[in-house]
């Protein structure tokens, strides 16, 4: 007798294999498409409430601008100077430096051999100035004698050379008193402490013109 056996039934409770494989793949993938812009876009919203409305400006560099300064001649006078003083002022001007901190030498209208100018407005060099280099008693009428100031006037050396400061409306004004023949350097007042300014030409000066034979008290270096 022959006997008739039956498959099972197939156990639908048990998963499908790599049918169900592909579905959760497909729907993982699904999810992943969904949330990747929803990402993009609350990152783009959320940048764009932090960001400034405009772009910072970026800082200008800040270079130190050069003293504007002209360049035309500066008027000074060339009264005729003796033989002597008149070497001594050439060497004099041959030593002065090309420029005083940032101020240029400028051109001048007469004596080039005897005069100098530096930037704008003119800190001037003049040698060979008709200028008082003694000090002398104040007379009781007031009037100081010829080539004198005062005894009480203060004077000050600086590098060797004795300077003798008188103020003016706009300037000071300094005078070499203990040299062969007088130099004037005039200092106007938009630059501070006249003093400072004549260091170089000092210098000049202690090269180029000798020492006279007397000079005030308070010369003494």
């Amino acid at each position: 007798m022959d006997e008739i056996t039956s498959s099972p039934a197939p156990d639908e409770s048990r998963p499908a294999g790599p049918r169900r494989d592909r579905s959760a793949r497909a729907a993982a993938l699904w999810a992943t498409l969904i949330a990747v812009p929803v990402t993009l876009a609350v990152a783009g919203f959320t940048f764009a409430k932090l960001a400034p409305d405009e772009p910072a400006a970026a800082p200008s560099a800040s270079a130190s601008a050069p003293r504007p300064q002209s360049t035309t001649p500066v008027e000074l006078p060339a009264p005729a100077l003796a033989e002597r003083p008149a070497v001594l002022c050439r060497a004099l001007v041959s030593q002065l430096p090309a420029s005083l901190r940032d101020l240029e030498q400028r051109p001048v209208t007469a004596g080039a051999e005897q005069n100098a100018a530096y930037g704008d407005p003119a800190l001037t060099v003049t040698c060979g100035a008709d200028a008082p280099v003694k000090p002398c008693p104040s007379p009781t009428a007031g009037q100081m004698p010829d080539g004198c100031f005062p005894d009480t006037d203060e004077v000050w050396s600086v590098n060797k050379v004795c300077w003798h400061p008188t103020q003016e409306a706009d300037a000071t004004v300094l005078t070499a008193v203990d040299r062969e023949t007088p130099i004037q350097v005039r200092v106007p007042k938009e630059y501070a402490q006249p003093l400072q300014w004549v260091s170089p030409i000092s210098d000049a000066i202690v090269s180029a013109v000798p020492s006279a034979k007397t000079a005030p008290s308070g010369c003494s270096a």
